[in-house]
């Protein structure tokens, strides 16, 4: 079946997330040693790390909501830290604005130029990405995120949700990711076709299904899909 939409992947996909989210809680601890000193000092990076873990473990019904997880992290240690809870709102959006100051991937900007030319393109993501901040949001038609969804990938309701929004039935939508569980065998549950993005050179897993396509990364795709023909 021809291709006639991408669903795509974020985090690890268009850019690193862990060098993005190391940086955002280094920035956020800074901010908290002179806001919230006595919070810094008893939550440092590790410390507040394992605090979020926590808290999710106790309140499962977050796993898909990064935002409230952090949130909550934040107003639980300063509440026993005797400091300002009010103050976790602050701390929220200076984590968010860092977690949106991303670097991609040599590449990428230009990929997604010539794929967005043939296709409309759809950002479907377990993180809390924001397009707009980011500057790229001019080349999606739209973003699902698990938070707003209310499950995460590799659930087969949130690829239908896209191809509901596109007005596509699952085959004629290509999904791309750097994960083969949470991405490709996600995908491949719910119908669509799928599309590994494999910077590591990394050999397949061994599962049932291969994906449709093997890729070192997105401008490697964008010549790929050049080759099939035009929906």
């Amino acid at each position: 079946m021809t291709i006639r939409a991408i669903t795509l992947d974020l985090d690890d996909t268009l850019w690193p997330i862990w060098p993005t989210i190391d940086r955002a809680e280094r920035v956020l601890h800074d901010w908290l040693s002179e806001r919230a000193p006595r919070t810094a000092q008893r939550f440092p990076v590790a410390a507040m790390r394992a605090l979020r873990d926590v808290l999710v473990s106790e309140r499962p019904g977050i796993g898909h909501d990064f935002i409230a997880q952090r949130r909550l992290t934040l107003e639980s240690a300063l509440q026993s830290s005797g400091e300002d809870v009010a103050l976790a709102e602050a701390a929220l959006e200076i984590f968010t604005e860092q977690r949106n100051t991303v670097d991609l991937y040599p590449g990428v900007l230009a990929a997604l130029e010539r794929l967005a030319a043939r296709f409309p393109i759809a950002a479907l993501t377990n993180g809390t990405a924001d397009l707009a901040r980011i500057g790229i949001h001019q080349h999606f038609v739209f973003q699902i995120g698990a938070r707003e969804h209310g499950v995460a990938k590799p659930h087969a309701s949130i690829f239908l949700s896209a191809c509901r929004h596109l007005g596509l039935a699952p085959g004629e939508v290509l999904h791309v990711g750097d994960d083969p569980e949470l991405d490709v065998l996600g995908a491949h549950r719910a119908g669509l076709r799928s599309a590994w993005i494999n910077r590591e050179a990394q050999a397949w897993p061994p599962h049932p299904i291969d994906p449709d396509f093997i890729v070192r990364d997105l401008d490697e795709l964008a010549l790929r899909l050049e080759r099939e023909p035009t929906p």
